[in-house]
Order: structure tokens, then sequence, then C-alpha cells
């Protein structure tokens, strides 16, 4: 155990990504959605969430969007730098967590800075799901539609089962020192990562799934935005 009785609870959102997908002037992170930036309804849950210690978000050296929104200058958002991708970008979080006093035997939940609508209940799930888990695990929903595995002509080779697929979301929940660990190990062997669950899964373990709500959703196109911006009409 580290130097606390009991392990403490902290978010980390990796948001240096530009986002190219939306096709917009600045990273999808801030784009308006209700009358705010998406980033800070997605850091809002966090910060109102009593057992979260501390917020880290891991940002781009110049990012020019950050420092003109409210929550900058919040004295629980602590900034650290971001990286060429998602992993280095939690890798410079977590030491950053390090130097706030956080143990490897804290609990870290890594969240999307463009999935804003994650919901209270879902938060509190994960968070009294996972406490005593020995790996930590993750939100996601079972997969609904029938999925096909395509061939490189684009055609179907074959129907996937679907029962034991499921989607993966955020937040993810792992231990502070495990999952530093097998992202800096990962990083070093070249093998991609493509959210925190893969490297745990990589360094040999195997993370819970939490069911969590199907309206969790990320922004990656602009679809995405005007969906949500139905779902929230009235939100202010």
């Amino acid at each position: 155990m580290n130097n606390h009785e009991f392990p403490h609870f902290w978010a980390l959102i990796p948001a240096a990504g530009i986002g190219s997908r939306m096709r917009a002037d600045r990273p999808k992170q801030y784009l308006q959605l209700a009358g705010k930036s998406i980033i800070e309804h997605t850091l809002a849950c966090f910060l109102e969430h009593p057992q979260l210690r501390c917020v880290v978000v891991s940002l781009a050296a110049e990012d020019p969007y950050w420092p003109t929104l409210a929550c900058a200058s919040d004295p629980r958002i602590q900034r650290a730098d971001g990286g060429a991708e998602r992993a280095d970008s939690v890798l410079n979080g977590l030491l950053r967590l390090n130097e706030l006093g956080a143990g490897d035997q804290d609990w870290v939940l890594v969240h999307d800075a463009a999935r804003p609508n994650l919901a209270r209940s879902d938060l509190d799930l994960l968070l009294a799901e996972l406490a005593n888990d020995p790996v930590g695990g993750l939100l996601a929903v079972p997969a609904r539609d029938t999925l096909k595995r395509a061939g490189a002509d684009g055609r179907v080779q074959a129907t996937v089962d679907r029962s034991t697929i499921w989607q993966a979301f955020t937040p993810q929940m792992f231990r502070l020192g495990e999952l530093q660990r097998a992202l800096a190990d990962a990083l070093i062997a070249g093998v991609a990562i493509t959210d925190e669950a893969s490297a745990m899964e990589w360094a040999g373990q195997a993370p819970r799934l939490i069911e969590g709500r199907a309206d969790n959703l990320k922004v990656t196109r602009p679809e995405d935005l005007q969906g949500l911006s139905l779902l929230w009409q009235g939100r202010c």
C-alpha cells in the first residue's frame, strides 16, 4: 500500500488531440454544446463528485483555447503536458498525479475529453463496482447490432457472434502504478494502444466490463455533435 490508509480516486482527461474527423476550426473538445464547450461538460461530472480528489487535464503545449475557459483557473483542475498519442498524454497525466501526491495503489479514472454525456449514475456505478476489484475495468455496452467481418475487397467474410462483443466506453479505472507500468512497457514494445484497457490486457490483466448507459456518447464526427445537441435540447 502507498502512504494513504485507503486508496484515493483521481480523474485524468487526455485532451491534446486535434479531432481532425470533425472538420472544424478547432479541436472537438472546444466545440460548443448547449452553451458551453464540450470539455466543460465533460469535466462537470467529475468536479461535482465528492469522492474524486482532483482532475488532471493533459493539454497540448500551445493550446490557445483552454486558457479562455472559466474552469481553467479552477483549483480542482491541474494541467499536464499532452503527447503525440493518447497513451503519451495519459502517461504524462499519471506523472502529474504522482507529483500531486497520488500513490501507486490509488485509482485513476481516465475519460475521453469529447465524451460529455457521462451520467452521474454511471460514474457512481463504476466507483462502487471496481473499488475492491483486483484489476479495475471500464464502462462498456454490449453490442446491439449484427456485426460483420470484412475482407480486403470490402465484402463480408463472416458474421461475428455479438453475444461476447462489447463496445468500450470511458471512464476506464485502474490502479495508478499498474496502469503507468502497462502503458510505459507497451510504448517501449511498440504495441498499438487504443485505450487504457488495451494496455492492461497486453500486460496480462483482464479488466472488468461494467455495463453503462448507451448514451455516454463520444463526439468524433459532425453528426455526433448534432445528435447530442438534439438530445440536450433545452439544456443550459
